[in-house]
């Protein structure tokens, strides 16, 4: 077992990945990294209310062909809590010197709901280390995600919870203590079957959240939402991403079409919807993901 950021919390193990520890800035980063040490790199980016966990699935098939590295976010897992801003410019420039540091000089980014949000502000500012970007189910601020939620309850299920995490304090008094029961929420109602998390997998995402400062560092990431969509939009000023996209949808997800709604900001989007899923697609239907982005990278 490896040494760990946030000692309260349980670290898992993947058989073949090894636990790195990246410092950036003195922010040290968690990354779990395997598979074949001179292939490809593919970079692995999760989201609320998940860690690195949640590629388990894929990571031992990437990494037949493939050097994988998953990484948490900054507040995210094992990786620090720092306080200041958490808008996705800032945080993508942090991902990109742990990479680095990491030994990586170009690489393809896979990313799902807030690390797709950092994903896309990376490829905004970095696009002369990436092969492709593969981004999963996510609004990204400023340009994918809405500026109001429905209504509806309907749809509003789907989106609430952006208002929510950015309204100040609120979230702290409602969820401190209840962690475990939203992160069960969570996860249940946006994948298509209840059954896909089973109670360690909840278990393991709520102790994330509740351990030393991860409730204040996610919310952070919607709290600065806005700040990261001026920047997005400032960096859009001066050209669509070159970069290649590929955008994967599921049938059950939360963004119909993730090709359709970036195509207007990137010159090469490419998209792939996968069947029988919801939010969740990595955990649902991961051998399907895997063939989507190992058909992106080939």
């Amino acid at each position: 077992m490896a040494d760990t950021a946030i000692p309260e919390l349980p670290l898992p193990d993947l058989d073949g990945f090894t636990h790195r520890w990246p410092e950036v800035d003195g922010v040290r980063l968690h990354a779990v990294e395997g598979g074949q040490p001179t292939g490809p790199v593919v970079v692995l980016l999760a989201g609320f209310p998940q860690t690195w966990w949640a590629w388990r699935k894929v990571m031992p098939d990437l990494a037949r062909r493939f050097r994988v590295i998953a990484l948490d976010l900054p507040g995210q897992g094992h990786s620090d809590r720092p306080h200041g801003s958490y808008d996705t410019h800032t945080v993508a420039a942090q991902i990109q010197a742990a990479v680095s540091e990491l030994g990586v000089d170009e690489y393809w980014l896979v990313a799902h709901d807030i690390g797709a949000w950092v994903a896309f502000s990376l490829a905004l500012n970095r696009e002369q280390r990436l092969h492709g970007v593969a981004l999963l189910d996510a609004g990204i601020p400023g340009i994918t995600l809405p500026e109001s939620v429905p209504t509806d309850p309907g749809r509003a299920w789907k989106t609430w919870h952006f208002a929510f995490h950015a309204v100040p304090d609120v979230p702290e008094l409602l969820l401190t203590g209840h962690e475990r029961a939203y992160v069960d929420w969570f996860l249940k109602a946006k994948a298509l079957s209840a059954n896909t998390f089973d109670s360690t997998e909840i278990d393991h995402y709520a102790a994330a959240i509740a351990a030393e400062d991860g409730l204040r560092a996610f919310l952070a990431y919607y709290r600065d939402a806005a700040e990261s969509g001026r920047r997005n939009h400032e960096a859009l000023s001066r050209g669509p991403l070159t970069v290649p996209v590929l955008g994967i949808s599921s049938s059950h997800g939360s963004i119909p079409d993730m090709a359709a709604s970036l195509s207007h900001w990137a010159a090469d989007t490419r998209g792939a919807v996968i069947s029988d899923a919801g939010h969740f697609i990595p955990d649902e239907q991961p051998g399907a993901v895997v063939d989507a982005v190992t058909a992106f990278i080939g």
